[in-house]
């Protein structure tokens, strides 16, 4: 698999998130900085993420994501856009529940031509941890069969901190 990176676009207030290769761990300091920007944006509208070229997603990633979609709720009333015309990935998000939270589309999506790379950001291990903790328990709010899921690991991690 590919490394993961993320690239991204604007185009008055809408933002395209494009996830490539396997987008794991080591990028949830940087995902969750950008998405903090972006929020902060007066100009901020609407969010499309592009799954179209991702070849891997873990639950922590999957977590943040979900996070993206509350905040844009809570804070524009909107509904976020995943687009993913891979499979396994779509089926990944199926199971999740982001067929709830997210508008799923599964055909490929417009190319963005102005694609910008987010610059990685490095995280501690303590960081790291919250970031774990905090994306699994997004997705036990979800639904159900998320909580129970993911219950043990969240546990485990709480006493670890």
């Amino acid at each position: 698999m590919t490394a993961g990176k993320i690239q991204f676009a604007e185009n008055e207030g809408t933002y395209v998130l494009k996830f490539v290769g396997d987008v794991r761990l080591t990028l949830c300091s940087t995902l969750d900085t950008f998405l903090d920007k972006m929020f902060a944006q007066p100009d901020f509208k609407s969010v499309i993420v592009d799954l179209t070229e991702t070849e891997g997603i873990d639950s922590t990633s999957l977590g943040l994501l979900a996070k993206l979609s509350i905040q844009a709720k809570k804070k524009l009333g909107l509904v976020p856009t995943v687009v993913s015309t891979n499979e396994d990935i779509t089926r990944i998000l199926l199971s999740m529940g982001f067929d709830q939270v997210f508008i799923l589309v599964r055909e490929q999506a417009q190319p963005s031509q102005s694609l910008q790379e987010v610059p990685v950001e490095e995280c501690s291990e303590e960081s790291a941890k919250k970031k774990v903790l905090d994306a699994h328990k997004v997705l036990m709010s979800l639904n159900e069969k998320n909580r129970q899921a993911f219950k043990d690991l969240v546990k485990s991690l709480e006493c670890d901190g």
